[in-house]
């Protein structure tokens, strides 16, 4: 019997019903097999860039040094299968096992999938980007026959600066996932992904985008122990309204705001209509001015229709400019007001419209230091809404129509060309949702 008595239907981006009475626990990275599939690949997929190698050794510049009178001419693109069918041989553990390895853009690039047996004889998720980097280095030194005096250099065109740098820079193998130590705390590895690549992964679909970030920092939850005990249904409630769009709830608020030339204020009066609807909230009481104060009897479902309603008024106001910019400041008034309307808290009981302020200063006020592309929930200013805020970040920029210095583009370009083709990534909506059908009755 599932735990709570929540029974939802999940739609797509679209507006298209995937299934319909699902249990909440059917979306629980718990019990989805999809959720944690996603996981598992986000942590095992890594990506050889072989032309980057090849470059770094003819020229000699590895790790951001040049090292003259070392330079080494081996024809890696040229080679990608032969050095695939290496890398495959020592990284897979049983013949026939998960392993993935395949070429891709004509050889400048190998994607490797680690077998999920080799990431199970360890403890640390690190495993997949280790294994990959020695198997190439290997296989470049024994292929190409190259000297132990210059062995040092295939190393370094490899693993980059590490293990004087605490990252691996200067690496020609990448991950979507940053190593522990650039982590703020336990259970941030998946809170790390730059919104920029979930847009690159989603080929800038915003509610798809939104889905992603949303099952990323809801796994997030349940690693650093947030989704325990009366907290869980609140992160799973999140995760059903503002990530997979549960009875088809931010699909109706953007289409009936876009249609009516919306505004942040229209949105938080639709959302508002629908929570009163489907008696989320109540009037409390109606003051002499006539304002009516809500109350809730669910504060957690309540949260999850404002985090619906958030990533709403982002895509409306976002989507019209064209503009990620208009993102921080979004989510800012849209709580602002909304907590003005309803007299109820806002999304993430207040941290959501705090981290506006924030992100605002940092992303392109005075700070200025980047975009919103560049923010992830790891970040010293958007760690603090923790489930609620990257998504609605993500559709934003998702929806940016190419002003941000720091674009998708350019930051994530790579990540689209490893993970593409991949559903798990690029249609998240219906991969999630096609598992929860399969499973609502077996809870």
């Amino acid at each position: 019997m599932p735990k709570y008595e929540d029974v939802i239907d999940l739609y797509d981006d679209y507006g298209k019903r995937i299934a319909k009475d699902v249990p909440l626990e059917a979306i629980s990275p718990l019990r989805n097999k999809a959720i944690q599939k996603i996981a598992s690949l986000t942590k095992r997929t890594i990506a050889v860039n072989l032309a980057g190698i090849e470059k770094a050794l003819a020229t000699g510049q590895i790790g951001g040094s040049k090292i003259a009178g070392k330079e080494i001419e081996v024809p890696l693109v040229k080679d990608a299968k032969k050095l695939a069918d290496d890398i495959k041989a020592m990284v897979q553990v049983t013949e026939g096992d998960d392993t993935v390895v395949e070429v891709k853009n004509d050889g400048k690039l190998i994607v490797v999938i680690v077998p999920e047996d080799r990431l199970n004889a360890g403890v640390e998720y690190t495993t997949g980007f280790t294994a990959v980097a020695a198997a190439i280095t290997e296989a470049i030194i024994d292929r190409y026959k190259v000297p132990m005096y210059k062995a040092n250099m295939v190393k370094g065109a490899v693993w980059g600066q590490y293990p004087q740098t605490v990252n691996f820079a200067g690496s020609n193998i990448k991950t979507i996932l940053e190593v522990p130590q650039m982590n703020e705390g336990a259970g941030f590895a998946l809170r790390n992904i730059m919104s920029n690549h979930v847009v690159a992964l989603v080929q800038r679909n915003a509610m798809q985008g939104a889905a992603l970030s949303s099952l990323f920092e809801t796994c997030a939850a349940y690693e650093m122990g947030d989704a325990i005990g009366p907290f869980e249904r609140q992160h799973l409630l999140s995760l059903a309204y503002q990530g997979l769009n549960a009875n088809n709830l931010v699909y109706s608020l953007v289409k009936k705001n876009g249609k009516t030339r919306g505004t942040v204020g229209t949105v938080v009066e639709s959302l508002m209509e629908r929570a009163i609807d489907d008696g989320v909230i109540r009037v409390k009481e109606t003051l002499p001015s006539g304002y009516n104060v809500y109350t809730t009897d669910d504060l957690p479902k309540w949260n999850a229709y404002a985090a619906a309603g958030e990533v709403a008024a982002v895509m409306v106001n976002v989507g019209a400019a064209r503009a990620a910019q208009g993102v921080p400041s979004t989510v800012l008034y849209y709580n602002d007001l909304l907590e003005h309307e309803s007299a109820l808290p806002g999304v993430d009981y207040g941290r959501a419209e705090g981290v506006g302020v924030g992100m605002s200063f940092f992303s392109h006020s005075i700070y200025g230091g980047g975009g919103p592309g560049l923010f992830h929930g790891n970040h010293v200013v958007t760690r603090h809404a923790k489930g609620t805020l990257i998504p609605a970040v993500t559709a934003g920029n998702c929806l940016d129509g190419g002003t941000q210095t720091f674009s998708a583009e350019a930051t994530s370009g790579l990540f689209k060309d490893v993970f593409g083709g991949m559903p798990e990534f690029n249609t998240p909506m219906q991969f999630v949702g096609a598992e929860a059908k399969k499973i609502k009755n077996k809870l």
